[in-house]
């Protein structure tokens, strides 16, 4: 390393604190390793994501097979609702595999920052014992020192003076190794800002190919009132599908009133934070395939695809899950006959089985199953029968 001006005067403090460093320095052996993070655990993410990307690449082939019979569009919706929730977990991978580089590089930095520290007290020692030699005459080090273009030159000149103490010979070994470690975090730290970066464009990949999955989901519905005769059929399918899942909801909930000491008490709240209802409850005509003609709750609006739901009512969940028509969705019991129902969540955040307090989230908007639209449709019934939301939740906007 060339001398320069930080190095001489680091020398000057070092000239009075020689004797205490040599007392009492420690060796360049004990480096504690403060990594937080392994390369291990950022290997194990992205065998995670390789995983995922197996299991999309499986789903997209299904889909080219899908798209070649028109009638088969629903299941081409469930399969891209599959794929925009693969995607949005690579994006969270992806994320994480970020905050783990970065807190590598921030131990790293520390690192490098405390072995340039010990590298400036060894380089003063190392320049105090010179000075020392010097003054008593027996070796011209300092010559050696200021007659040596760089660090490593001089090195190698005093490997050719006999007259070395066996100390001072240590001075330098311990100088030496110090360089090398630095070299070496120097590499690591650029191998890791590499590798951000790598994920960083990842990242911004997924968040593209979300988009478009997103936008390919929204067109297909939209596409699918194009066809009367296959509209009609899924308006059929969809109102028997819906008395199923009723009667379903039913039972479930007089199950659950018999393991409950009593229906939970209190009025309803709202759903999500939006009041603007774009479709209320009964008969209406919507243009789009799939969609009921005889509305069974209300359709909130002005919610997009990170809007939280919460539950209306305190009670417990007796559907999590997934249907073509519905999305994803959930419905809540509040005692006997009683429950609120939650569709085309982008995400559900509970379980069958598991108690919610009013007000708990349960799930994300989105616009899963069919839908033109991130929305929730929201639904109530009492003593197994559909009332109307609007019934309770009276300060509204009215948007239909």
């Amino acid at each position: 390393m060339p001398v320069n001006k930080k190095l001489a005067r680091s020398l000057l403090a070092a000239l009075c604190l020689a004797a205490l460093l040599l007392a009492d320095a420690t060796p360049f052996s004990v480096v504690q390793d403060v990594r937080a993070v392994t390369q291990a655990q950022i290997d194990a993410k992205k065998k995670e994501k390789a995983n995922l990307e197996s299991e999309k690449s499986k789903l997209q082939t299904q889909l080219k097979s899908l798209q070649k019979d028109k009638n088969s569009a629903l299941a081409q919706k469930e399969n891209l609702d599959t794929q925009i929730s693969i995607i949005r977990s690579e994006i969270s991978n992806t994320e994480d595999q970020i905050a783990q580089y970065q807190s590598m590089i921030d131990a790293t930095e520390r690192e490098i920052a405390e072995t340039q520290r010990k590298h400036e007290e060894q380089y003063a020692l190392f320049c105090a014992r010179v000075r020392a030699m010097e003054e008593r005459g027996t070796v011209s080090y300092w010559s050696v020192l200021f007659h040596s273009a760089n660090f490593s030159e001089m090195l190698s000149a005093v490997d050719f003076i006999g007259e070395i103490m066996d100390s001072d010979q240590r001075v330098i070994e311990d100088l030496q190794a110090t360089e090398d470690q630095l070299a070496e975090e120097q590499a690591s730290l650029e191998e890791q800002l590499a590798g951000q970066e790598e994920v960083r464009q990842e990242l911004a990949a997924r968040n593209q190919e979300l988009n478009e999955q997103l936008s390919t989901a929204r067109n297909l519905i939209a596409d699918l009132a194009a066809n009367e005769a296959e509209y009609q059929k899924l308006i059929q399918e969809k109102e028997a599908a819906a008395a199923k899942e009723q009667e379903e909801i039913v039972r479930l909930s007089r199950e659950l009133a018999a393991q409950q000491a009593a229906a939970t008490k209190g009025g309803y709240i709202w759903p999500c934070s939006s009041r603007y209802v774009t479709s209320p409850l009964g008969s209406r005509y919507t243009g789009i395939a799939g969609a009921s003609t005889n509305h069974m709750g209300i359709d909130v609006g002005r919610v997009g695809y990170t809007t939280q739901v919460v539950a209306a009512k305190a009670g417990i969940v007796i559907i999590s899950s997934y249907n073509k028509y519905r999305g994803n969705y959930v419905v809540v019991s509040h005692g006997s006959g009683n429950t609120t129902t939650y569709q085309h969540l982008s995400k559900r955040s509970v379980e069958v089985n598991q108690k919610v307090s009013q007000g708990q989230v349960v799930g994300i908007t989105g616009a899963t199953g069919v839908s033109s639209g991130p929305h929730l449709h929201f639904e109530i019934t009492e003593n197994g029968q559909i009332i109307n939301p609007l019934k309770y939740l009276t300060n509204y906007i009215k948007g239909w």
